[in-house]
């Protein structure tokens, strides 16, 4: 039996997700199907009617839906429950189920660039204060990183996220970058600043310390100028790429029964579909 799943968004034909679990259905012979639905929020709770109908196995919910379904699940994960958001779904026991995979995929390219990383880290800066940002400070707060300063152009935004971490998560201000970096073990840039088509991130990292982790949550372009100034001040860059890949792994694995790895030849297939600047 063909297994259908999709990734619902509004817009969603940038999604490179059908690109991820169709090279995974082809390289493990699964006889499955993949799709971009574009669902826009008013529009979720008759696609999830779909789902419940059993015209899909299960799927992936990206912006600006994964907070529209979470109070549509039958049953929450916690994970998902702390992140506010749901962007992995499907049916069990007759039962819609919705789960939040962004801080383990997190985590998880983490590990994988940077062994070793948390015997290091004992504070970390996280630039914005969005739904990305809330998902780091949940991996991190979660493998005990017990000092993780917050910085947002929106002073309110980030003490709002702070307050969900008490003892944490601290809120600083935005115009603290440049001495927050000399302090700091780990840097995670979760804003769309230095994305192709967006403004520039424009910070100080002069006083950056060499072998300090920085990682950029945009993949587009791979190397951010974020990414490229930490490696000329003898920074470790993680790009974000890694992060898009390893979250899709548990998802893949509860819809067709088969835990995938995220390999050389798969990070290439998706490399190859981002324009070169």
């Amino acid at each position: 039996m063909t297994r259908r799943c999709f990734i619902i968004g509004h817009p969603v034909a940038h999604s490179r997700s059908p690109l991820i679990h169709g090279h995974w259905l082809s390289e493990h012979g699964l006889s499955g199907s993949y799709e971009r639905v574009d669902v826009a929020p008013a529009e979720v709770p008759a696609f999830l009617g779909r789902l419940r109908a059993g015209e899909f196995a299960g799927g992936n919910v990206t912006v600006p839906d994964k907070e529209v379904v979470l109070p549509l699940l039958d049953e929450v994960s916690d994970t998902a429950r702390a992140m506010g958001a749901a962007n992995t779904l499907w049916m069990e026991g007759g039962r819609l189920h919705g789960d939040n995979t962004d801080a383990y995929g997190f985590l998880a390219h983490l590990d994988a660039c940077a062994s070793g990383w948390r015997d290091g880290s004992g504070t970390a800066l996280i630039l914005g204060a969005g739904g990305a940002a809330r998902a780091v400070a949940y991996g991190l707060a979660g493998r005990g990183v017990g000092r993780i300063r917050l910085v947002n152009r929106s002073p309110e935004r980030a003490a709002e996220l702070a307050a969900l971490f008490p003892g944490t998560v601290e809120a600083r201000s935005w115009r603290e970058i440049p001495a927050l970096v000399g302090e700091s073990d780990l840097i995670v840039n979760t804003t769309s600043l230095g994305m192709r088509g967006q403004p520039p991130l424009e910070i100080d990292l002069s006083a950056l310390r060499p072998g300090t982790i920085v990682d950029d949550i945009v993949y587009v372009p791979l190397e951010t100028p974020l990414l490229a100034e930490a490696r000329r001040r003898g920074g470790i860059p993680v790009d974000g790429l890694g992060m898009l890949l390893h979250q899709a792994v548990p998802g893949f694995e509860r819809w067709f029964g088969v835990r995938p790895k995220v390999t050389d030849t798969l990070r290439a297939r998706i490399e190859a579909d981002i324009p070169a600047a």
